[in-house]
């Protein structure tokens, strides 16, 4: 299958990069550019592609409000200079799926494409924590539905150390299929619309702190 994506980015020349290294990829297609917010809701809503790969600092309609408009709709992840950048706490709660910075190299990049486009979140290993850390606290988590069970918290940490269901499975030993059960039936007693937020309420409410 190949992935279908759309990348914006205001500063042409970091548009060309990213573009270039999606496209060396066997199994990624760039169908639309975009130098801004509005133009990239536009390109997402007539040619529907599976990931949105946007900037969050833009003019016009800037990274943020645009994943808000294109949250359910398609799959966003953003990007960033800056790694405790206030703006990535926002696009997070609006909806993106995952966040990079820019120099995470052609890898990470792709990996975090693919793995939106399977339904999954990417967030940049080097980061997680330290972004997470800074809005622990800020927000008044909502208790869950139903109390986790014991595997639940062990796929809550992994999520929230922004590990995917692949290297959850590996690591727990069970199989890709199960991950994704425990990480459906976490997003149903938490309330959280995206692994991403599940991520969040782990640090929110400090579970990550007592887990080290």
């Amino acid at each position: 299958m190949t992935i279908r994506v759309i990348v914006a980015d205001d500063q042409e020349i970091v548009r060309t990069g990213l573009v270039m290294i999606l496209e060396a990829q066997d199994d990624i297609e760039v169908v639309g550019e975009a130098a801004d917010g509005r133009r990239a809701v536009e390109l997402a809503r007539r040619l529907k592609p599976d990931v949105c790969l946007l900037d969050i600092r833009m003019p016009g309609m800037n990274g943020i409000e645009a994943t808000r408009e294109l949250s359910g709709e398609v799959a966003v992840v953003v990007i960033t200079t800056f790694d405790l950048d206030e703006y990535v706490h926002a696009a997070l709660r609006a909806g993106a799926r995952g966040f990079l910075l820019k120099d995470a190299g052609s890898a990470l990049l792709s990996q975090a494409i693919r793995a939106a486009a399977e339904g999954d979140a990417l967030i940049a290993p080097s980061v997680t924590a330290r972004l997470l850390h800074a809005f622990a606290g800020t927000a008044d988590p909502v208790a869950p539905i139903e109390a986790l069970t014991d595997r639940e918290e062990q796929i809550l940490a992994a999520v929230a150390r922004g590990h995917t269901n692949n290297e959850i499975a590996d690591v727990l030993h069970i199989s890709v299929s199960t991950v994704k059960t425990h990480v459906a039936s976490l997003m149903a007693k938490l309330g959280a619309r995206n692994r991403v937020e599940i991520a969040m309420w782990a640090y929110e409410t400090g579970r990550m702190r007592h887990a080290g």
